[in-house]
């Protein structure tokens, strides 16, 4: 979608408003703060079952039957797919109105660390599934109902930019208006006890390369065409890219393997480059910069060099009607102090392809302040369990406000 596009729709969106909170509105306000509030210790159980669980991405079993079984407990009938993970809640009275959905992602990352490989749920993704389950279970638990559908999406591999696309091929989101996720985000960003209606994540794009040459004896190099001159001369035409200075942009090589003996001259590279936009617009224009760079230094000494995408995840389309009504319910759940501008980062998010596929879908992330250290993709990631409590709340509050949005 274009800039003024989303400006427009965005003015247009915010001129609707969102009816006044009043009596019955305020008391189901308070119920949720004080049903989560003596919920706490259920939170915990929760994220400790689904941290337990981390699995990799299209290999959500075990967190996806975890998942099931409290569905089923709460009384949410739920969908899943035979060709993948992934599961579809619907909570549908039978009344008119819009459908609006709630979105949690289910899979974790590998890390080698101890000398040995560990899965671990380092990016929060259990922490999202926790908050998007029982905010559910909240307006349950407080008796409102929705006026229409309300939906949870239960998103298999995030991590691979594949998972949300998955549900959009599935027809998932053909009838949701209205969309939230949430994510946890690391202490530089927001402190615990505050909160941000948007999280404006950029463009990420992963590339995979191979280089062949010729293998040839040490002693006679002119005989053989060396990959790791190849691949020495991609690393520095790949951090001598420049693109517009005023939109952040990164292009890095992160992943490099080649040679065998020591006494031969190698015939074979593979290597990994990770590439950074905030906008579509720059990664565009930063991938013709990083092709036409890897191509003419990798084949410089007469090597092949061949260059893949493996990953591509959409920035976030800013929707100023959607930060509007989870900007109201993160005062109402944790007062003015509470709220914080929207996050800007240079992470990416499978989330935002919603959006950008259905560009007439009003969706938003919401960014949880948790205390997180040392970082998000650490091993030895950390957060203060409490945020739980703020992220249920504040989902579940918001579900409401936008079921009461004019």
């Amino acid at each position: 979608m274009e800039s003024r596009e989303i400006e427009s729709l965005g003015k247009r969106r915010t001129d609707v408003g969102i009816r006044e909170t009043g009596g019955e509105g305020d008391l189901m306000i308070q119920r949720i703060k004080e049903w989560a509030a003596q919920s706490r210790p259920l939170f915990e159980t929760t994220w400790n079952e689904l941290h337990r669980r981390a699995e990799l991405s299209w290999k959500e079993i075990n967190t996806s039957a975890y998942l099931c079984a409290e569905l089923e407990r709460i009384g949410i009938p739920y969908t899943t797919f035979a060709d993948q993970t992934g599961i579809v809640a619907v909570w549908d009275e039978g009344a008119e109105g819009p459908t609006v959905a709630l979105r949690a992602d289910l899979d974790a990352l590998p890390h080698e660390c101890d000398g040995g490989k560990r899965i671990v749920h380092s990016c929060g993704h259990d922490a999202h599934m926790t908050i998007a389950l029982h905010a559910v279970q909240a307006l349950k638990q407080c008796g409102w109902k929705p006026r229409g559908r309300l939906k949870l999406l239960l998103q298999p591999a995030e991590e691979t930019g594949e998972g949300a696309l998955s549900f959009i091929r599935k027809g998932v989101i053909d009838d949701i208006d209205h969309m939230l996720g949430i994510h946890l985000r690391p202490i530089q960003e927001l402190p615990f006890g505050q909160a941000s209606a948007a999280i404006y994540h950029g463009a990420a794009v992963q590339l995979r390369g191979h280089i062949k040459g010729v293998q040839a004896h040490a002693a006679r190099p002119h005989l053989g065409v060396n990959v790791i001159d190849s691949l020495a001369s991609i690393v520095q035409a790949v951090n001598a890219v420049r693109t517009n200075p005023h939109i952040p942009c990164s292009a890095k090589v992160t992943q490099a393997s080649a040679g065998g003996a020591i006494n031969t001259i190698p015939d074979y590279a593979a290597f990994g480059i990770d590439l950074r936009a905030q906008t579509n617009e720059a990664m565009d224009d930063l991938l013709r910069h990083i092709q036409r760079a890897v191509q003419s230094a990798g084949q410089a000494n007469g090597a092949a060099v061949s260059l893949e995408q493996t990953a591509r995840m959409a920035a976030a389309t800013p929707n100023a009607w959607a930060e509007a009504i989870v900007g109201k319910a993160i005062r109402d759940a944790l007062g003015e102090a509470g709220w914080s501008p929207p996050v800007v980062t240079a992470g990416g998010e499978d989330f935002h392809h919603y959006a950008t596929e259905n560009p007439r879908l009003a969706a938003t992330m919401i960014g949880l302040g948790a205390d997180l250290g040392p970082g998000l993709h650490h091993p030895e990631m950390k957060f203060r369990t409490e945020a739980l409590q703020h992220g249920v709340t504040i989902m579940a509050i918001s579900a409401v406000h936008l079921f009461d949005a004019v």
